[in-house]
């Protein structure tokens, strides 16, 4: 397409045209160009109109924008448009949008200073660039570094990274970055910690080479040529410096806002120190070289501390205190110098005044004489043919002199801390390749330039030279690899340029000339400048207005340079006569520094050691020439370094990281356009991006290509063969054929092509979408318009079925109420007749009834009449029968009593006490009779009298009633008067009635007033009950609010419970993996305490083959100290004897040796502090077998504790039991015979008559043990030795013996008599206790019944309580009583084990021996039963016999010689761990402790040397298939560990066995130790099995998870530039997500077949998932190509397949899905909007398990990969930051992918029994006997 075709589309196309402020503006075509338009019609960003005038004798368009979809691409050449606005633009967008400071360009890195600390340097990021390809990853120094590394290893040539950039953008930052990348990754050969020296030269170098600028606190006043040296594994052995162009003016002259160099100031910082007191300095301000600044600080850097740091990195690279102190003093007497005052003596001649205070401290440091350097600092000497002349010089001259000495001694300290530094870091053994680091200033032009910019722009001009060489023969090999035509690209050349410096009569050549001369000055040089070729050569020019500069054209920009002071400081002499002074020092170090005054040095005096092969050396000088090649000038020097470092950069491969500095005024990621594009001019990027526009910049796979334009492909245009379909296709989509080019695997675009494909690509997906939206569209309305049809209809039918029902029901409603009326008035006649004739009848019934009654009631009155007149009667006769019959009763009774009472007078009147008692009582009684006549006659008198005045008193009363009578006559009389008197009375009423009516009225109100009162009451009284109701409600509500507090706060609790068993669980956790993290870290330490144990035995080295990438944290397994063996050694020795000699450094021996004697130390002492232990731990055992009974062993306490666990278990399960039965079956019969409490008790009861004929074998056993033990005594015959039943019988003929076995046959009966009469008796007392117990459980059945019913009375709050208080009492006297029971066994168990350790020690002294302990802290083990006998029976009893000698072959066959595979395939589960068991348990059966510790010793160290062989070979072969054996030695570790738990016989661990099982526990030995030796070391091996198989699984997720298409077609490709990342199409040999699948369920299969645990597998599933996601999400976070909507559904589809897989596994709990959260909610992260505020709220809310700074970057790397998905912006981005503030997490951007979560071994008892196994003949074990 032509050029002019893209103006016109559309949609209107997007320019760039020139700005003043912003370099380039952007603006967009209002109006299609025509051909011959002289103006464009433009419309800018901020809506501004133009018109753009294009020039009248070019015609050139504006620069074209690239589409949205490019911008923000890592690679400057992948844009279709390359040109300065898009790169500067392109830039800009990364820089300040997303925050990315590296970009490609090519084979340039452009790294952009942010002015602020970014966390991208950690080692998580180094580790993740670590083997990943250049084009994988985001742009990094990382990736730069990474990629020379991995060139130096491949393609075995050396490298070079080329760091350049202006002051202050960062050169030295990336150069430091660089090399701590290569200290990290390569680690290194020796323990020497070279790259720990490598990076400690970093603050030397700054402090003596750095200074403060007006651009930069910290600017490289040097240029720096780091080589890094590796081994043939390429692992760093040393290092070496070469430095240019040191800036000395600086030391005595320094610009305002500037300062000296930084060891100055740290010198001044730390005067205050008693080290630094003798050296008499103080503030900085106070001395001459270190003020002229004025701003002596530097904001945020504390000189104090960073002399610590200089000081701590000379001591690190074997500088000692005395050099250092040298070095410190002859610092602090430059500055002392430059306050030396030189005054006039006159006009020719200068004078120091005496006793100058500051000469006087500088000689005192310097070690001269005072008179001596006073004298020759004002003089010099002149020497001609015949004398030699000493002439006084000018104070000027003098000045001049002081500042060239004390920049002369600056000069040499730089050189020799220089050279010091480089003997540190020279290699031992020999170099085979390096990585140089140059770091050198880059092109400079200021206001005024002298000598030193002219030099600096010189090595750029060389430097750029060589760039462009370079990129002009990559592009070359690249076409040409391609077989495309090559065409030749024309570039800038600068030669012309270096020519007019370098060559013959240049400028360089013309100043040595003019330095030669004797009356030579800057202004002759000058002239004769402009003589030569001023017009001979184009790029020189002279400045209009002065003679003493000059201009040079350099390929950035036009330099002036100023003629002033270049003579002098090319000749960069000094006055002889003062070096001779300072020669004559009493100063050793100041001597150093001048001794080599004579010899050749280079423009630093760095010595060239430590260079190998490629490196340019020096030739050698002749000792003649010497004094001539010291004449050698400043340029001339210079020259021959920078050709020697031309040379070493062409020899090697360079990798170029070019620095921008974004801004003057160092404000953090803030861009100014102006100052950038200058740098971009100066550093050649421009340069790159021209010259790759130039050819076809655009390059595409066919593949790729494909997958990117299927959609402007029809059906018929796709073929099989992928290249001839593009070929197709691009005939005819590009008419041109100039614009492309194909190659044989891709196709090349000419600029601006990629763009158009685009637009095509663009506008055919918006075609579609538009269709799709037409489509979708007319289906919605028409679904919507079908909806409304059928609306209608149906509201149309049921219209006009409601009119036909209305009109209908008219006609049916009249019809029903005429049909109603006629109804209504037929049945209310015949209602009326009826009503009528039941008058009738009524009225005649009721009559008759009525006489009827009345005649009933006549009846019944008169019957009663009668009755009641009988019944009186009768019930009188009843009555007075009654009377008499109770009247003659009490006549009995009283007659009979009478009688009684006769009789027993007649009695008592019979005894003559009576008789005298009655006397004394007659006596008393006739005078009280006497009293009692004498007052009854006295009482008569007085009534007598009173009946006299009663008639006396009667006759009155008569008399006047007479009297009465006649009264009332007259008052009768006076009535009759009275009756006149009625008329006056009722005249009286009628007033009484007046008032009356007055007293109503008032009664009246008064009622209504209490009416009134009343209301206001009952109102008041209504208020009363609404506020109690109030109240009430109130109540209420309180109430339930303190319920509800309580069920929150109860609901609080549990969750600070959960949260707190939570804490505890993580605690747990943490400890566990300190635990297994410390346990590896001494592994490795003792790995490490091997190797140097046996390098110094043998004063050999191996160097290993093969190419080590990573610093590996695996760790040698190396035998256990405590339990090495003989067998482990030699294997091991023999294992090395192939090892390669080499001869060990001196100093590095003696490090080694006393390296070694520490760890021997350390050793020995925790040996001593180990036995102290065990002495202490002997000492309180013996003390407490003194204090119990003779046979009491210290295991007594444990077993006991765990006799009384089982037996309170037991206890706590019985009443359980019988608890749940008695409240099943309450009621009368609960206790009967027959009832389930009767059942569990007879249970309970036959259990404990089974324990105690248990516990009787047992004691006859042990009597049997005991007989046979006092016959082995007497015929003095060993346990040891098997005995025959033959050998017996022939020794029992004899008397004595037969004898002697009746008398302890007769002995062993008596007392089994006593023990079956002790035991009935304990078996009666059961009886009885359980009998009590039964009883005692029917009255609490019957108490609970009581309760019961009482509680039913009670109301609810009342029951609840009282059941709660029931409960506590309950359960309270359950603990006593359970408390109770478990004292009584705890006596009972304490005197049967007495009993039992009584036996055994009588066994042990009767049989002449005793028990040995297996380990310190070790004792015989005791179970739960006394004692466990094998009984003799001929079937196999699980256990395998070998001979002491065949110990070595068993470990060989077993382990060592032992391939996994056809173990696994053929043979059951863990069969070599069960047949170490049976060897085991055959030891043990025999006491036999030497052979148990040597082979539980052995097979320890034969798994550990397995271990260590495949990691051998895993570290050095690369081999990736040991998964297999490691897991097998993992299953079979585990089953050995578990099969010591199951028969060990403690009472936890036998839950689960068979009586069988049971009785093959071991009986002599207790392997507690052991258990722990062998659990570590399956901690181990779980961990090398977790890196063996994260070394399978790394290569393949990024390939499987990220970038193969799991779903194709749903992420498009997008253009990409030099830096080709790797494909997504799945092609041969590359990973998917069926390669991770299919390596996970082999990693299932293989851990199921080698029969691990489940619980085992599921912490490996989980740490497989966890190692998935890690790295998935750290690359995530470092490719911005990856971040995209389609990335993210591809990721989430790959997570459900992941999740499938767990589900088929039943893996599902596993705890595995939890780890891929972080990953899972990532790819959320890509598909959700990102506008508004409501989707940053969701945004937080779901990513919970993401951090800040992991959600702002996926947000900020968010890359569209088509034109229809929008970008962040910086706005939301914002918001996200600000709504995340609060979250407490750590900064770390990457997961930790080295994390291993702490591993378990849950017991998993075995079902297998032992005497079922077989051992297979392939096993070659022949030698084993089954016992």
């Amino acid at each position: 397409q032509p050029q002019s075709a893209l103006y016109q589309s559309d949609t209107f196309a997007r320019v760039w045209i020139p700005d003043a402020d912003e370099v380039w503006k952007s603006a967009e075509l209002t109006k299609n160009y025509k051909h011959g338009d002289s103006t464009l019609h433009l419309t800018l960003e901020d809506g501004m109109d133009i018109e753009h005038k294009l020039d009248d004798k070019t015609k050139n368009l504006p620069h074209l924008r690239n589409p949205d979809i490019l911008v923000g691409e890592n690679d400057l050449t992948a844009l279709s448009y390359l040109h300065e606005p898009a790169v500067l633009h392109n830039l800009k967008v990364r820089f300040t949008d997303s925050k990315l400071i590296y970009t490609y360009c090519g084979i340039v890195l452009v790294a952009i200073n942010p002015y602020e600390n970014l966390p991208i340097y950690g080692s998580d990021i180094i580790n993740a660039y670590s083997g990943q390809n250049m084009g994988d990853m985001d742009p990094h120094i990382f990736a730069v570094a990474e990629e020379a590394y991995k060139q130096m290893a491949r393609d075995e040539r050396n490298q070079s990274i080329i760091v350049s950039g202006e002051s202050g953008a960062g050169k030295t930052v990336s150069a430091k970055y660089a090399m701590r990348y290569f200290a990290t990754v390569s680690g290194a050969a020796t323990e020497a910690n070279v790259e720990e020296k490598v990076l400690a030269s970093n603050p030397i170098m700054e402090a003596i080479g750095n200074a403060k600028t007006t651009r930069n606190d910290n600017s490289s006043r040097f240029g720096k040529y780091i080589e890094i040296g590796f081994d043939k594994r390429y692992r760093i052995i040393g290092a070496n410096m070469r430095t240019y162009l040191l800036e000395k003016s600086r030391v005595v002259f320094q610009a305002d806002e500037e300062r000296n160099y930084h060891i100055f100031y740290q010198l001044c910082a730390s005067s205050h120190l008693p080290e630094f007191k003798n050296l008499k300095l103080g503030s900085a301000d106070v001395f001459h070289c270190t003020n002229q600044g004025r701003n002596p600080v530097i904001d945020g850097v504390d000189d104090a501390k960073e002399m610590c740091t200089t000081q701590h990195a000379f001591s690190l690279l074997g500088i000692n205190e005395l050099n250092q102190k040298g070095l410190f003093q002859v610092l602090a007497a430059i500055l002392h110098l430059g306050n030396v005052e030189i005054k006039d003596r006159d006009s020719d001649s200068s004078i120091i005044p005496p006793n100058n205070r500051h000469l006087t401290v500088f000689c005192e440091l310097m070690g001269v004489t005072y008179q001596d350097m006073s004298h020759w600092l004002c003089h010099k000497k002149l020497k001609t043919a015949q004398e030699t002349y000493i002439k006084p010089i000018p104070r000027l001259q003098a000045s001049n002199a002081r500042d060239a000495l004390a920049k002369h001694i600056y000069a040499k300290v730089f050189n020799w801390i220089v050279d010091h530094v480089n003997k540190s870091l020279r290699a031992t053994v020999k170099q085979h390749s390096f990585i140089g680091v140059l770091d050198i200033y880059g092109f400079e032009t200021f206001e005024i330039n002298s000598f030193e910019q002219f030099c600096i722009n010189y090595a750029n001009e060389k430097l750029q030279q060589q760039f462009n060489m370079h990129v002009f023969k990559l592009e070359q090999e690249e076409y040409l690899k391609e077989q495309i035509p090559w065409t030749l690209i024309d570039f800038y050349d600068n030669q012309p340029c270096i020519n007019l410096i370098e060559a013959k009569m240049g400028v360089l050549d013309l100043l040595d000339e003019e330095c030669k001369m004797p009356k030579g000055s800057d202004d002759s040089w000058a002239q004769k400048l402009y003589n030569t070729h001023l017009k001979t050569c184009s790029l020189f020019e002279k400045p209009r207005m002065s003679n003493k500069a000059f201009i040079i054209q350099h390929f950035a920009d036009k330099v002036q340079y100023q003629c002033d002071g270049f003579l002098e400081k090319n000749k960069d002499t000094v006055n002889e006569e003062q070096i001779n002074v300072l020669k004559a020092s009493k100063l050793d170090l100041l001597v150093e520094l001048f001794q080599d005054e004579e010899k050749v040095t280079s423009p630093t005096g760095t010595a060239p050691g430590g260079r190998t092969r490629l490196s340019v050396k020096p030739k050698e000088v002749r000792s003649g020439a010497s004094s001539k090649e010291h004449k050698k000038t400043v340029g001339c020097q210079f020259r021959n370094s920078l050709a020697m470092l031309m040379e070493t950069l062409n020899a090697t491969t360079p990798h170029y990281v070019r620095c921008i500095k974004p801004n003057d005024l160092k404000f953090p990621f803030t861009f100014d356009p102006k100052r950038a594009v200058q740098q971009l001019r100066a550093c050649g990027v421009l340069e790159t991006i021209r010259i790759s526009a130039a050819g076809f910049p655009s390059r595409w796979t066919y593949q790729e290509f494909f997958s990117r334009y299927r959609v402007l492909m029809k059906q018929k245009d796709v073929l099989s063969d992928r290249r001839l379909t593009c070929r197709n296709v691009l005939e005819k989509l590009v008419q041109d054929q100039d614009k492309y080019q194909f190659g044989k695997t891709k196709i090349f675009f000419r600029a601006g092509q990629v763009a158009y494909l685009e637009k095509l690509r663009a506008d055919k997906l918006r075609k579609a979408c538009v269709r799709i939206q037409k489509t979708i569209r007319c289906w919605l309305v028409r679904k919507k318009y079908l909806r409304k049809k059928h609306a209608a209809i149906t509201i149309q039918r049921y219209t006009r079925g409601h009119q036909a029902r209305w009109s209908y029901m008219r006609q049916t409603l009249a019809a029903i109420t005429i049909q109603k009326f006629q109804r209504m008035c037929v049945q209310r006649k015949v209602y009326l007749q009826k009503q009528a004739a039941a008058l009738v009848m009524q009225t005649i019934l009721r009559a008759y009834m009525a006489r009827q009654k009345y005649q009933g009631l006549l009846r019944n009155h008169k019957a009663v009449f009668i009755q009641k007149h009988v019944r009186g009667w009768l019930a009188r006769q009843r009555y007075k029968r009654s009377l008499r019959a109770i009247v003659y009763l009490q006549c009995c009774i009283r007659r009979m009593k009478a009688k009684k009472e006769l009789k027993k007078l007649k009695i008592e009147a019979r005894s003559v006490e009576h008789f005298k008692k009655l006397n004394v009582g007659m006596e008393n009684k006739i005078m009280q009779l006497q009293r009692k006549l004498d007052e009854q006659a006295k009482d008569n008198r007085v009534t007598s009298e009173r009946l006299n005045c009663l008639e006396t008193s009667h006759a009155v009363e008569s008399e006047k009633l007479k009297v009465e009578v006649s009264k009332l006559k007259g008052i009768e009389e006076e009535a009759k008067n009275n009756a006149n008197r009625v008329t006056s009375l009722l005249e009286q009423l009628e007033r009484l009635r007046k008032e009356l009516t007055t007293t109503q009225k008032e009664k009246k109100t008064i009622e209504d007033w209490a009416t009134k009162y009343r209301d206001e009451m009952e109102k008041m009284v209504a208020e009363l009950k609404q506020q109690n109701g109030l109240l009430k409600t109130e109540k209420d509500d309180l109430n339930r609010m303190i319920k509800e507090q309580s069920q929150q706060m109860t609901e609080k609790m549990t969750r600070a419970l959960a949260e707190e068993t939570q804490q505890l669980e993580s605690d747990l956790n943490e400890e566990r993996s300190r635990y297994q993290n410390l346990l590896t870290e001494h592994l490795r330490l003792e790995e490490r305490y091997d190797d140097l144990k046996e390098e110094i035995t043998l004063s050999v080295s191996v160097p290993k083959p093969g190419h080590r990438r990573t610093d590996s944290t695996h760790s040698s397994n190396g035998s256990e100290c405590t339990y090495n063996s003989e067998f482990a050694e030699s294997e091991e020795s023999s294992r090395h004897g192939e090892d390669v000699t080499r001869g060990m450094d001196t100093s590095l021996t003696l490090k080694l040796q006393k390296r070694v004697t520490e760890l021997e130390q350390e050793k020995s002492s925790l040996r001593n502090e180990l036995e102290n232990k065990e002495d202490q731990f002997q000492r309180a055992r013996d003390d407490e077998e003194h204090k119990k009974s003779r046979g009491a062993e210290l295991e007594y306490e444990s077993l006991k504790r765990q006799e009384l666990d089982s037996e309170n278990k037991k206890l706590k399960h019985d009443l359980t039991a019988m608890r749940q039965s008695l409240l099943g079956n309450a009621g009368a019969g609960a206790g009967a015979p027959g009832s389930p409490p009767y059942k569990v008790l007879m249970d309970q009861l036959n259990s404990s008559c089974e324990e105690l004929e248990v516990r009787k074998e047992e004691v006859l056993i042990l009597r049997s043990q005991l007989v046979s033990q006092k016959e082995a005594m007497q015929h003095k015959e060993t346990m040891t030795e098997p005995v025959h039943y033959a050998e017996d019988v022939h020794k029992m003929k004899d008397s004595g013996a037969i004898t002697q076995a009746y008398l302890g046959l007769k002995e062993t009966n008596r007392l089994l008599e006593g023990q079956m009469q002790q035991q009935r008796r304990s078996y009666d007392n059961e009886v009885e206790v359980l009998r009590g117990e039964l009883q005692s459980v029917k009255e609490e059945n019957n108490r609970q019944q009581q309760l019961l019913a009482q509680n039913l009375q009670l109301p609810p709050e009342a029951r609840i309580e009282a059941s709660l208080q029931h409960e506590i009492t309950r359960l309270t006297n359950e603990n006593l009583d359970l408390m109770e029971q478990l004292e009584k066994q705890d006596k009972t168990i304490r005197k049967l084990k007495k009993q039992l350790k009584v036996f055994s020690k009588k066994i042990g002294e009767m049989g002449a021996g005793h028990v040995e302990t297996i380990s310190p802290g070790q004792m015989v083990e005791e179970t739960v039963r006394p004692v466990n006998i094998p009984r003799r029976e001929k079937d196999f009893q699980g256990m395998l016999e070998y001979k002491k000698e065949d110990e070595l072959k068993l470990v060989k066959n077993l382990i060592l010689e032992l391939k996994p595979r056809g173990v696994a395939v053929n043979l059951i589960p863990g069969l070599p761990a069960y047949i170490l068991f049976m060897c085991l348990r055959h030891a043990d059966y025999v006491n036999d402790d030497q052979k148990v510790r040597t082979l539980l010793t052995s097979t320890i160290n034969s798994i550990k040397k397995i271990l260590k062989l495949l990691l051998y070979l895993c570290s050095n072969t690369k081999r990736g298939d040991d998964f297999e054996t490691v897991s097998f030695w993992l299953s079979n570790t585990c089953r050995f560990l578990h099969c010591l738990k199951q028969y060990s016989g403690d009472e936890s661990f036998m839950k689960h066995n068979t009586p069988k099982q049971n009785d093959h526990c071991l009986s002599n030995f207790d392997l507690a130790e052991y258990r722990q030796v062998l659990s570590d070391l399956a901690i181990q091996i779980y961990q090398q099995l977790i890196k063996c198989m994260e070394n399978i699984l790394q290569p393949m997720i990024v390939s499987g998870m990220l970038e193969h298409e799991t779903i194709q077609g749903v992420s498009g490709v997008k253009p990409t530039g030099l830096r080709k990342r790797t494909s997504s199409i799945a092609d041969e040999g590359t990973y998917t997500l069926e390669s991770i699948l299919r390596q996970l369920s082999a990693f299932h299969s293989t851990m199921c077949q080698h029969g691990t645990d489940p619980e085992l597998i599921k912490q490996v599933v989980k740490q497989q998932f966890y190692i998935i996601g890690a790295v998935t999400l750290n690359n995530l976070l470092l490719r911005k190509d990856m971040c995209s909507w389609s990335k993210g559904m591809q990721i989430r589809y790959n997570v459900s397949q992941l999740e499938e897989w767990l589900r088929d596994k039943s893996l599902m709990l596993c705890g595995a899905k939890e780890t891929l959260e972080p990953l899972i909610q990532a790819a959320q992260l890509l598909q959700v909007k990102k506008k508004t505020d409501e989707d940053a709220e969701a945004i937080c809310s779901m990513c919970n398990s993401l951090s800040t700074s992991q959600i702002v970057k996926v947000l900020n790397l968010y890359t569209p990969v088509n034109e229809f998905e929008e970008r962040v912006s910086v706005t939301f981005i914002r918001t996200i930051q600000t709504r995340l503030r609060d979250r407490c997490e750590t900064p770390q951007l990457l997961m930790d992918t080295k994390i291993i979560y702490p591993v378990t071994f849950p017991f998993n008892p075995s079902s297998l029994a032992l005497e079922t196994i077989q051992i297979p003949g392939s096993l070659n074990l022949a030698f084993l006997t089954r016992v």
